[in-house]
Order: C-alpha cells, then structure tokens, then sequence
C-alpha cells in the first residue's frame, strides 16, 4: 500500500508585532548580559574620570607636554631633514618657550609693581569714583571706608600683592607642575621617533599597524592645523585689542594686546578675565564709569564677532568639528581640568573624533605616506 502524500507545512501567521517590529525581542537572559556590559563601561568611564580628576597634578602637566609635543611634529622632521640632532631641536624648543613665559611674566609684574607703588594715589582715586555707590550697597561702603583710610594716610597702603594672591595662583601653575611640563616636553620631541615607533609596534598585525600609522598621521596633521589657525585668529585679535586700547587712551596696550591674545586661547573664561582687566585699567586710568566701559563693550563685541562667526566657520569647515561636540567637550574638560582643560578640549576632541572615524568607517587601500 502506498503511503499517502505528506502535506506541505502551513507556515505560522506573524503577529502583529512581528509584522511591525523587524528586529526581535531579546530573551531576559541576553537583555540582562547586554545591561551588565553597558553597567561595566560606565563604572570604567566613572572610575577612569575619578583617575583623572586625583592625579590632575601630574596628568596636567604630561597630557599638555604631549599636545604641545605634537604642535611641533612638522618642524621636527624638517629639522631632521637638515640633519638637526633632537637633543638640539628640543632644547631650542623649551628654550623659546621658557622664553615666552618670561617675558610674558615680566610684561605683566611690571604694571602690578607700578600699581602697588602708587597705591594710596589709586585708593584716592577709587573712594571717589565709588562715593556714589556708597549708599545703595554696603559691600560697596565697607570697599570706601577702607580706599579712604588708604587715601588719607600716606603711610597706610593696600596690600595689592594679598589681593591678587588667588586669582595669580589660579592662573598660573605650580613650580613643580612647570618642571614637569618641560621636562616632559624635551624628552617627547627627543624621542618622538621612538614613541612612534613603539606605538605601531604595539599591534601584531599589519592592517592593525597601517590603522595605527593613518591615526598618529592625521592627528597630528589636524592638531597642527587647529593650532595654526586659532593662533593666527588669536594674534588677529591681539593686534585690534592694542590698537583699540591705544586709540581709547588706556595705558600699555601692546600689553593688553598680549592678555588678549593669550587668554583668547581658553574660551568664554580667557575672554571674561579680559574684559575685567580692561574694566578695571580704564576705572583706574579715566574719570568716568561710562569711558571706562568703553574698552570691555568693544571687546565683548570684538570676540562675539570672533567666537560666534570667525572661528567656527574657519575652524569648523577645515576640522568638520561639530559645534555641540566643541560646547561639550570644553564644558566637560573645563569642569574636569580647569582653565588648561579649556584649552585642551578642542585637542582632545580631535583625538576622539579621528580615531572613531579610522575605527568606524573603512580603510583605504593605499600606505599612508
């Protein structure tokens, strides 16, 4: 006897949350490992933030000789072309930068020194400007009571350097912080070589080598770029800052010109410490509150011109860094690292955003250069 045709299989209907839903429902077990490894990254991300929060003082100091280092790769290897030893090449680096802070520090003792010597001429001059304020805020009347004891008795001045002692430790790093720094400097630009080296021998395999290769190569091609371009945007504002204060009548302006320029480097927080510094110059230097308001609103108008329209569209075209990225990162590393992680953020963001992309999108074919 023949056995009867076996019927075809009656496929199951879907449901209607298979039909809308492409992608199925995890099983509790796999949902659960998938929250576990999101669980071990954020507590790697908050432990490794809690590191670098503890050692900022020894992290500072190497993270920015490291930057610093790599602003200086081009020049490196043309000085290799010329057959410059490194240990030379590097000591001409520290030595100009070392330098640079001198002269930057002696630009600015000198006014401050001026400034205490002639103390109780500026304590006269500040309880008169203030007399009009005294009624309405007392923070104000305690401030005259004290300028007026400074006035009338010659032999009474203000401790100007005891004032300014917070603000000057704020800005300026700790001994032991700039030896690190420099030190640290030397030896990367003297064995930059072999720091590189060491890095792409680090992986075994050779499209692993050619990655690494393509994302040290575009680091530092991008990290010069952005350098470049915000010290050039920089020294443009440095310049229209010493002639706007020469033209407004206010006292050394090539160093006005020179706070700018520096403290432009550290967004939003640079800028206000200028604005205060011109503030407080033409409320000691002319009669009026409103001529010495003249030099801050130009100014504040100067760098909204230059934060909001010049910059990002030079900076952001040529890098394609996006503008949130940019707020993100400066907060983040603001609040982490201070003034300096200000003016690391936009290199730390760049480090980021070329390693996810040479991990992320797929390698080309040719060996980089």
């Amino acid at each position: 006897m023949e056995s009867a045709p076996s019927r075809p299989a009656v496929a199951r209907p879907r449901t209607e949350m298979e039909l809308t839903d492409p992608r199925p429902v995890l099983a509790p077990s796999a949902f659960w490992r998938h929250v576990a490894h999101l669980a071990i990254v954020g507590i790697f991300l908050i432990m490794f933030g809690a590191v670098l929060d503890l050692a900022r003082n020894i992290l500072l100091p190497i993270v920015s000789a490291a930057v610093i280092g790599m602003m200086f790769d081009p020049l490196a290897r043309v000085a290799a072309r010329w057959r410059i030893p490194g240990w030379l090449f590097a000591g001409v680096v520290v030595g100009v930068l070392l330098a640079i802070l001198q002269v930057v520090t002696i630009m600015v003792a000198v006014p401050i020194i001026d400034w205490i010597g002639r103390a109780p001429e500026l304590a006269e001059s500040l309880r008169t400007k203030l007399q009009p304020f005294g009624r309405g805020f007392a923070a104000f009347q305690q401030l005259q009571a004290a300028l007026s004891k400074g006035g009338k008795d010659p032999g009474v001045t203000i401790d100007v350097a005891a004032l300014a002692q917070p603000l000057l430790g704020f800005l300026t790093p700790a001994i032991g912080e700039l030896l690190i720094f420099f030190a640290t400097l030397f030896f990367f630009l003297l064995d930059r070589s072999g720091l590189r080296k060491n890095i792409i021998l680090v992986f075994n395999r050779p499209d692993d080598r050619l990655r690494a290769i393509r994302i040290i190569n575009d680091i530092e091609q991008n990290l010069t770029l952005y350098i470049g371009t915000v010290t050039v945007i920089n020294l443009g504002i440095g310049v229209i800052t010493a002639g706007g204060a020469w033209l407004v009548g206010l006292g050394n302006p090539v160093l006005l010109g020179a706070i700018a320029f520096l403290c432009n480097f550290i967004p939003y927080i640079g800028p206000a410490f200028v604005v205060l510094i011109l503030f407080a110059v033409g409320f000691v230097s002319f009669p009026s509150i409103a001529h010495a308001a003249v030099a801050p609103l130009l100014f504040v108008g100067l760098t909204t011109i230059e934060g909001h329209f010049v910059t990002p569209n030079i900076v952001g075209r040529r890098l394609t860094l996006s503008p949130l990225a940019v707020f993100l990162s400066l907060a983040f590393w603001t609040w982490l690292w201070g003034p300096v992680g200000a003016f690391l953020s936009v290199p730390f963001l760049i480090f980021g955003l070329v390693i996810v992309n040479h991990l992320i999108i797929e390698d080309e074919t040719e060996i980089p250069g």
